[in-house]
C-alpha cells in the first residue's frame, strides 16, 4: 500500500496526487509503491484545468503501473472513454461512480467537462457533448479549418481554488444544485441535474421559472444554463460548421455576456482581454474556465496568429502593467486527448 503523508494545505498541488492515490486504493485495493515525475508547460491556476490535468495524469499513470485497467472491476465499469472521463472527475470531486464508491476529493464541486476534453479530444476537431446524464454523450464533432487557430492569453490573475476563491468556484454548481433541489421537492422527481429536470416534460422550463420567482440568484443561474446549453452552443456549432464566422461571433458574444451577467465570474482583466481581442480583429473571443481569474481565447486566422498574439499581449500589458511579468500567451489548435507513449489511453 502507498503510504500517504499528512494532509497538505488546501490548494497545495500535492493534494491532487494524494486524492488520486487514496481513491484508487479505496476502489481497487492497495497500490504498489512507485515514483511519479510530474512535468508541465501548462500555466498553473490559469483557468486551463491544470489541477484536473494532475488528477487525470496521476490517476491513469497509477492505474497503468498497477495493471488496474486489466482488472474485471475496471473493465466492467469504465466501459467507454466517456465513462473513464466521468470516473476521473469523480476522483476529483469525491462522488461515487456506479459500484466505485466515492471518497473525499480535493474540495471542488465541478463536473466532468474538462476531464471529457482530456480523454475524448481528437486532433484538429472540436467536440460537442451532452452532460445531462452521469456519463456524457457525444453529440457532434466538427473539424476546425486549417486556416484558423486559437490564441490564448493567461491574464496573470491566478484562478486558485483555495479559501474564499474555492467558495466562489463552487458557487455556480451550488446554485444549480439548489435549483434542482427546489424542483425535485415540488415535483417529487429525483433528477440529478438541471439538464434532466428541464427535459422531463415540455412545460418544465416554465414550471421551474415559477418555482424560482422568489429566488433571483437561482433564477439567473438557470437562465444562464438554459441559454448556454440549448441555444448558444448548438447555434455556435452550426455557424462554425457552416464557416459563418460572423454568426459564430454573435453566439460567442452572448456566451461571454452570460458569464459576466449570469454567472458573475468575470474580472476586469478577462473582460478587457475579451474586448481588446475583438477590437484587434479576432473572429470571436471569450473567457473560459471557472472565472475569477484565468484566461481568454481568441479565434484568429492561422497565418496571422503569431503577430496577433504579440499585439494582443502588448495591449493587455499596457492596460494592466502590474500583470506584465505574470501574463503570457500561446497559439494553439485542437489536439488529441491523453495518451501513453503514442497510444491513445482511452481507446
Amino acid at each position: 500500500m502507498c503510504t500517504l503523508a499528512l494532509p497538505l494545505p488546501a490548494g497545495h498541488w500535492g493534494r491532487y496526487l494524494q486524492t488520486a492515490v487514496a481513491r484508487l486504493e479505496h476502489n481497487f485495493g492497495p497500490l504498489t509503491p512507485g515514483t511519479i515525475t510530474l512535468d508541465s508547460t501548462l500555466p498553473l491556476a490559469s483557468g486551463m484545468s491544470s489541477s484536473s490535468a494532475v488528477v487525470v495524469a496521476a490517476t491513469l499513470a497509477l492505474a497503468h503501473d498497477n495493471g488496474l485497467m486489466e482488472r474485471p472491476r475496471w473493465r466492467e465499469t469504465l466501459t467507454s472513454p466517456e465513462a473513464l472521463a466521468t470516473y476521473l472527475a469523480c476522483v476529483e470531486n469525491g462522488s461515487g461512480f456506479g459500484p466505485l464508491d466515492g471518497h473525499p476529493g480535493v474540495g471542488t464541486h465541478g463536473g466532468s467537462e474538462d476531464h471529457t476534453a482530456m480523454i475524448c479530444s481528437r486532433d484538429g476537431e472540436l467536440g460537442v457533448f451532452d452532460f445531462a446524464d452521469q456519463v456524457p454523450t457525444q453529440q457532434r464533432r466538427l473539424r476546425l479549418p486549417d486556416s484558423l487557430a486559437f490564441v490564448v492569453i493567461m491574464s496573470g490573475v491566478l484562478a486558485e481554488k483555495t479559501g474564499p476563491a474555492l467558495a466562489l468556484y463552487n458557487r455556480a454548481s451550488r446554485l444549480a444544485r439548489e435549483a434542482v433541489n427546489v424542483w425535485n421537492a415540488a415535483t417529487g422527481r429525483r433528477d440529478a441535474n438541471l439538464g434532466q429536470a428541464l427535459r422531463s416534460d415540455a412545460d418544465a422550463r416554465a414550471h421551474l421559472s415559477k418555482l424560482l420567482l422568489d429566488a433571483p440568484a437561482l433564477s439567473r443561474r438557470v437562465e444562464q444554463f438554459l441559454t448556454e446549453s440549448t441555444v448558444i452552443i448548438p447555434r455556435a456549432t452550426d455557424a462554425l460548421a457552416a464557416n459563418d464566422l460572423s454568426a459564430f461571433r454573435s453566439h460567442v458574444d452572448a456566451s461571454q455576456r452570460g458569464a459576466e451577467e449570469g454567472l458573475g465570474n468575470q474580472i476586469p482583466e478577462t473582460s478587457s482581454l475579451y474586448a481588446s481581442a475583438l477590437a484587434l480583429g479576432a473572429h470571436a473571443a471569450s473567457a473560459f474556465g471557472a472565472g475569477y481569474g484565468g484566461s481568454v481565447w481568441a479565434l484568429v486566422g492561422a497565418s496571422d496568429a503569431e503577430s496577433f498574439a504579440s499585439t494582443w499581449l502588448d495591449t493587455y500589458r499596457s492596460a494592466f502593467p502590474h500583470h506584465r511579468d505574470s501574463s503570457s500567451v500561446l497559439v494553439t489548435r485542437p489536439s488529441g486527448g491523453v495518451h501513453e507513449r503514442g497510444s491513445h489511453l482511452a481507446g
